[in-house]
C-alpha cells in the first residue's frame, strides 16, 4: 500500500479547475516531486495535502486513512516553507524544539532529540544563535531541523530554495537529498526548476491546467516525455512537426516540415499517417564542419547564433530551408571551445535511434 495517495483530487476557485481529477500514489522514503509553471496547480495540491486548503471532490489517503476533512494541525505531516518562517524571538535550538513542546515531550527526550537534528542538519554549533544572525542556508536548515524533529510520516516542503542564490542552492540541493536517505522521512517537493527536480526526485509529477501530464522517473520524463508539453517544459529540445509515413518494428519513416523524410526509433502506438512531432534535444545533435557519415539523418546550413554557458556552448543552425536546429558541445577544450562561429557553414545530424515521436 502507498504511502500517500491521492483519488480523484479537484480544487476549484470559481469557475476554474486549479486542480483538476488528480491522482497520485507515493510509496514510503520517496522524494517525490511536483513541477510545472507558475499556475498550474501544484502548489494548490500540496496545499491540499497539508490541509491548508480543502478539496471540492477526491480523497488523500494517508497510510489507507483519508485526511481530506483533518485539519492541518492533526495531520502526520509538516510543510517547509519558502519563507522559512522561524520565530526570530527564539534561539536555534528554541525553534527546532517548538513543535516537541507542543507536544508536551518530556524534557530530556526534547533536549535528546534537538541535539540529534542539528547534528544531522549539521548546526550543532548554532544551537544559541538567533535566525538573524543565520546565512540563508542555515535559516533554511534550521525550518528543515524543525519539521523533521517530531519525525512526521510525510514532509511537504514548498519551493523552499526559491529565495537562495545559484550557488547556495546547488548546496542546499545536495543537502536535502544526503538528508532525506539519512532521515528516510517520504519528501514531496514543489518547484518550477526543471533542473531542481531532475536532481532531487526518484520520481516527478509534470502538472499543467490543473492535471498530472507525467509521472515516472527523471530520467524516462527527460528521455521519453509523454506528449510535446512535457518535452517541450522539460530541458531544451528540439520539436519539429512531423507525419508518419511508415511505422514498422524496426522503426518509423517521419516527413518533417523544412526537412523532408527522417527516421526515428520504433513507437509501438504509431500508425501511419499519423501528426505529431519528433522531440529531439540539442546535446542529441551533432554539428560539424563536415558531414558524419554515422548519423542518419543529415542537414548543412550556417550557425545563427551561439549561446557559451561555461561548460557547455549552445548553437543555433538555420539550414537552407529556414528551420532552426540547435546542437549542445562540452567545452571541454583548454582555453575556450573555439568550435564554429556565426556565420559559419556546418553539417548538423541526429542517429536514427535519437529522439522521440509524440503523436498529437
Amino acid at each position: 500500500m502507498a504511502l500517500l495517495e491521492l483519488r480523484n483530487l479537484t480544487r476549484r476557485f470559481g469557475g476554474v479547475a486549479a486542480v483538476d481529477d488528480v491522482s497520485l500514489a507515493i510509496e514510503a522514503g520517496e522524494f517525490v516531486t511536483l513541477l510545472g509553471p507558475s499556475g498550474c496547480g501544484k502548489t494548490t495540491l500540496l496545499r491540499m495535502i497539508a490541509g491548508f486548503e480543502v478539496p471540492d471532490a477526491g480523497e488523500i489517503l494517508l497510510d489507507g486513512r483519508n485526511i481530506a476533512s483533518i485539519p492541518p494541525e492533526k495531520r502526520p505531516l509538516h510543510t517547509v516553507f519558502q519563507s522559512y518562517a522561524l520565530f526570530p524571538h527564539m534561539t536555534v535550538a528554541d525553534n527546532v524544539a517548538f513543535p516537541l513542546r507542543m507536544a508536551n515531550a518530556p524534557r530530556a527526550e526534547l533536549q535528546r532529540r534537538v541535539r540529534e537534528m542539528l547534528d544531522t542538519v549539521h548546526l550543532a554549533d548554532k544551537a544559541g544563535a538567533y535566525p538573524m544572525e543565520l546565512s540563508g542556508g542555515q535559516k533554511q536548515r534550521v525550518a528543515l531541523a524543525r519539521s523533521l524533529v517530531n519525525r512526521p510520516r510525510l514532509l511537504l516542503l514548498d519551493e523552499p530554495l526559491a529565495a537562495l542564490d545559484a550557488k547556495l542552492r546547488e548546496a542546499m540541493q545536495h543537502e536535502l537529498i544526503a538528508l532525506q536517505r539519512e532521515v528516510g522521512i517520504t519528501f514531496v517537493f514543489v518547484t518550477h526548476a526543471q533542473d531542481e527536480a531532475l536532481a532531487l526526485s526518484h520520481r516527478i509529477a509534470v502538472m499543467n491546467d490543473g492535471r498530472v501530464e507525467q509521472f515516472d522517473t527523471p530520467a524516462r520524463i527527460y528521455s521519453q516525455p509523454a506528449n510535446r508539453f512535457v518535452a517541450d517544459f522539460i530541458g531544451s529540445t528540439n520539436m519539429l512537426d512531423v507525419s508518419v509515413i511508415e511505422a514498422t518494428p524496426g522503426g518509423l519513416r517521419l516527413e518533417a516540415e523544412g526537412l523532408g523524410i527522417i527516421t526515428a526509433q520504433p513507437r509501438e502506438d504509431a500508425r501511419t499517417g499519423q501528426k505529431g512531432c519528433l522531440a529531439v534535444r540539442p546535446e542529441q545533435v551533432g554539428i560539424g564542419h563536415t558531414p558524419d557519415e554515422s548519423l542518419g539523418n543529415r542537414f548543412v546550413g550556417r550557425v545563427a547564433s551561439l549561446l557559451y554557458a561555461g561548460n557547455v556552448t549552445t548553437y543555433t543552425v538555420e539550414l537552407e530551408t529556414g528551420t532552426r536546429i540547435e546542437a549542445l558541445l562540452s567545452n571541454s577544450t583548454p582555453g575556450g571551445p573555439g568550435f564554429f562561429e556565426t556565420g559559419d557553414v556546418v553539417y548538423v545530424g541526429w542517429r536514427h535511434d535519437a529522439g522521440v515521436f509524440l503523436h498529437d
